[in-house]
């Protein structure tokens, strides 16, 4: 993850390398995962960074001495599960809101398979097209003009 030193304000991005030292969080698990703790210095101004492992999401918490850039495909992440959960609780009560966003998903789909049957006829289209054929009409087009 890309972190910001919140002592020099160096940007320490993904991918780099660090010496540091771990420690098991005492009592903090998830689903009987122990989390860990990293201590590690910036590169700047080696003032100590701390982040600890969170096994529920796959990634890692900072809890001192930074504090973790924007990322906007998180965001992105969470926009898409909080619609989600609101389409299911919408969904949950009523029968109509259900057909109705099933009946949008299948047109959407459709949609989707009618554009991408457009792409491949052009592509086949243009893959029975080759140079010589291109060469002569570009030839015949240039004796008309003159």
């Amino acid at each position: 993850m890309s972190i910001r030193c919140n002592t020099c304000g160096n940007y320490i991005y993904k991918g780099t390398k660090f010496n540091s030292r771990k420690e098991d969080v005492i009592g903090d698990t998830y689903l009987g995962i122990q989390r860990f703790r990293f201590y590690f210095k910036c590169t700047r101004c080696s003032a100590e960074l701390t982040i600890k492992t969170d096994p529920q999401n796959s990634d890692y918490i900072v809890e001192s001495g930074a504090t973790r850039n924007f990322e906007p495909w998180r965001e992105e992440d969470e926009v898409a599960e909080t619609n989600k959960q609101q389409r299911e609780a919408e969904e949950m009560g009523d029968a109509m809101k259900s057909l109705e966003n099933r009946t949008l998903d299948s047109k959407r789909e459709m949609d989707i398979i009618a554009a991408l049957d457009e792409m491949k006829s052009m592509r086949s289209r243009h893959a029975t097209v080759s140079v010589d054929a291109m060469l002569e009409a570009l030839q015949r087009t240039a004796v008309e003009k003159v």
